[in-house]
C-alpha cells in the first residue's frame, strides 16, 4: 500500500469520476447520444470509462491541484494505458484512488433515502487495498427535515464506516442534503448534532472524512473540521453550477471541493484535445482556487 502524507496539499480538490445514478445524462452532457450505447451493459460502461479516461490522460489532471479520484468499481477493474486504474492515478499521476462502494439508493421513507445494503464490503474493500486504494466513498440523502430518517441516515453510514475502518481504509461517509429541500438549513443544522453524536462513539485511532452539501449557513461544519477523528471534511457540489459551488465554498473554511459535475461542467466528446484541456484546467483552476481559499489546515497521514 502507497503511503502518503498530505500535508503540503492542504488545498487540494478530490475530484469525483465515480459513476452516478445518472450516467445517461452525464453522457448526454458529454455529447454522446442514447443510441450509442445500451443503457445498463457494457457499452454504456465503456462510453464512461472513454470519458474518464479523458479527464485522467489530460495533463491538465494531475496531484499538483487533485488530491484523490473517487472512482467507481467498474473504473477501478479496468485499465488506463494498458495499467490498471489506481495504479495509474498514483504512479502517473500522484493522484489518490478513491472507491465508491455504495450499491445505490432505497426508496424514499422517513424523508430520506438510505443505502442499499452492501452484503460483499469485506470483499470490496479487500479488492480497493489489493488495487492500492486508500479509502471508499458511500453516498445516501436526505430530503426532509425529519429527525427518525437523519438519525436513521447517520447510524447507518457510521455502521458501514467502522466495517471499513477495521479492514483498514479511510471512509468518506456522505449523507448527501438535496439542495431543492425548502428545509435545507434546518436539515444541516440536525445532520451536524447528529454527525457530532457519533463522532463522540469512536476510538481515537478511528479516522474518516465527510463529504458534505455546501451548508447554507457558512462554517457550519466548522465542528467536524477540527474534530480529532475527521481526516478531512469535502463538500459536493449538488446541483449547484461551478460558479455558484466555488463561490459556497470559498466561504467554509477548512473544507475542500469534491465536485464532479461541476468539474466536468462543459466537456464534450467532440472538443479538440486543446479545446479540452483548456476548459478542464479552467474547471480545475477554479475548484483549486476555491479550496484555498478555504484554508485547509489538516493533514492526513495514510496507511504505509
Amino acid at each position: 500500500m502507497h503511503g502518503i502524507r498530505i500535508s503540503s496539499h492542504t488545498h487540494v480538490p478530490i475530484s469525483t469520476l465515480s459513476q452516478s445514478p445518472t450516467a445517461p445524462k452525464a453522457l448526454r452532457l458529454y455529447g454522446i447520444k442514447d443510441d450509442e450505447y445500451e443503457v445498463g451493459e457494457k457499452s454504456m460502461y465503456d462510453c464512461i470509462h472513454k470519458m474518464r479516461t479523458r479527464i485522467m490522460t489530460s495533463p491538465k489532471f494531475n496531484g499538483d491541484r487533485i488530491l484523490g479520484a473517487i472512482l467507481f468499481e467498474d473504473t477501478m477493474n479496468r485499465e488506463v494505458e494498458g495499467m490498471p486504474t489506481a495504479e495509474y492515478l498514483w504512479t502517473k499521476k500522484s493522484v489518490v484512488p478513491i472507491l465508491k462502494v455504495d450499491k445505490g439508493l432505497e426508496p424514499e421513507k422517513d424523508g430520506v433515502q438510505l443505502m442499499k445494503p452492501i452484503p460483499n464490503l469485506n470483499t470490496l474493500c479487500e479488492a480497493a487495498i489489493a488495487n492500492g486504494v486508500l479509502a471508499t466513498k458511500m453516498r445516501s440523502v436526505i430530503n426532509q427535515a425529519d429527525l427518525t430518517g437523519i438519525k436513521e441516515i447517520v447510524e447507518q453510514q457510521f455502521d458501514f464506516g467502522k466495517q471499513i475502518m477495521a479492514k483498514g481504509l479511510v471512509p468518506i461517509l456522505e449523507p448527501e442534503v438535496n439542495i431543492k429541500s425548502p428545509e435545507k438549513q434546518e436539515i444541516e443544522a440536525m445532520l451536524r448534532a447528529e454527525l457530532v453524536e457519533q463522532l463522540k462513539l469512536l476510538r481515537d485511532d478511528q479516522k474518516l472524512m465527510f463529504k458534505l452539501t455546501l451548508p447554507t449557513v457558512d462554517d457550519l461544519y466548522e465542528q467536524l473540521v477540527t474534530h480529532p477523528n475527521v481526516v478531512r471534511v469535502v463538500a459536493l457540489s449538488g446541483g449547484y453550477t461551478r460558479a455558484e459551488a466555488d463561490a459556497l465554498l470559498a466561504r467554509q473554511h477548512g473544507v475542500v471541493a469534491s465536485f464532479s459535475r461541476a468539474l466536468t461542467e462543459g466537456l464534450r466528446d467532440d472538443m479538440t484535445d486543446d479545446e479540452f484541456d483548456a476548459l478542464l484546467d479552467t474547471s480545475i483552476g477554479e475548484i483549486f482556487a476555491a479550496s484555498k481559499a478555504s484554508g485547509v489546515k489538516k493533514e492526513l497521514h495514510a496507511h504505509e
